[in-house]
């Protein structure tokens, strides 16, 4: 017994892959009166000084800033409204749906889902424009006090717990509450890994690369093209040249004719091809023929 493993799926990375800004100084600095440059040194220093991981960091910092005046979980959820994307996002998602898959690859079931995995706050990317269009959102959480208040960190996702949320992904346990670990034979798993495509920015993103090089899934490292000082190309370049972490660099613009767009699409219908080649050579392999008279 095997699952159809018809589905395609594209992994985003959120902070400089889909969005140019930080989701915290976008839609909690500003709502607040939180200082940026104040919060990131007071981050760095947790990091430095106290050992604290980075995410750990500024999960602990927003809640320091905030003090009294701490949001609930729907509040921040709200404040993602604000949130800003790159070019072509979220209208990518919805013409992604009609007209990029052929009639033969709709006849063979095949369809593409849309993951988030961020070490962001998972209720501001909910609250956003493009929670629409995506299957499940991964995210740092926070659990709230008996007013509903935010109060301490619930789940934290490091640059390296990112890949397994991949591993998720395969095997179909989006719920948190299933055991990642558990044994699932190869063709049991939905979402094969060559069935994957990974979206990221730079050197957070490279468990990821790494885990998408190794079981034959495809990765993009994208940059931000507005970037005066290059910072955000020369961490894309250095994946591509020197790290050979990944095969595709491109400026994050999303709309029709981009070259980040044209790479998508080229890889959406190359695994759709594969998916249906697939197809044809198992039931070749399990088709007896009719004897000739």
């Amino acid at each position: 017994m095997s699952v159809p493993q018809s589905t395609i799926a594209i992994i985003y990375d959120y902070d400089q892959t889909l969005s140019p800004n930080y989701m915290q100084e976008e839609a909690i600095f500003p709502h607040f009166g939180i200082n940026g440059k104040q919060f990131w040194q007071r981050c760095g220093e947790l990091v430095q000084k106290h050992g604290y991981e980075h995410e750990l960091a500024y999960m602990k910092a927003l809640l320091d800033y905030l003090d009294l005046d701490r949001p609930t979980n729907a509040q921040l959820r709200e404040l993602g409204a604000k949130l800003s994307f790159f070019p072509g996002i979220p209208e990518m998602f919805q013409e992604f749906n009609t007209g990029l898959l052929s009639p033969e690859h709709d006849a063979h079931g095949i369809t593409l889902e849309h993951y988030i995995v961020s070490s962001g706050i998972k209720e501001l990317i909910v609250g956003s424009r493009i929670e629409p269009y995506v299957r499940k959102i991964f995210g740092c959480e926070y659990a709230e006090d008996a007013d509903g208040r935010i109060t301490f960190p619930k789940r934290v996702i490091s640059h390296t717990q990112k890949t397994q949320f991949l591993f998720r992904i395969n095997k179909g346990m989006l719920d948190l509450s299933q055991d990642v670990n558990d044994h699932m034979p190869g063709d049991m798993r939905p979402i094969p890994f060559q069935n994957m495509i990974y979206v990221g920015d730079g050197p957070t993103d490279v468990p990821c690369f790494t885990v998408m090089k190794q079981t034959g899934g495809r990765a993009i490292a994208v940059y931000n093209p507005q970037d005066a000082t290059r910072v955000s190309f020369k961490k894309c370049y250095q994946l591509i040249a020197h790290a050979d972490r990944v095969r595709h660099i491109a400026p994050a613009d999303y709309r029709p004719g981009s070259h980040l767009r044209l790479i998508l699409e080229e890889m959406i219908t190359e695994i759709a091809d594969s998916i249906v080649e697939r197809r044809r050579s198992d039931l070749e392999a399990v088709t007896v023929r009719a004897p000739k008279h």
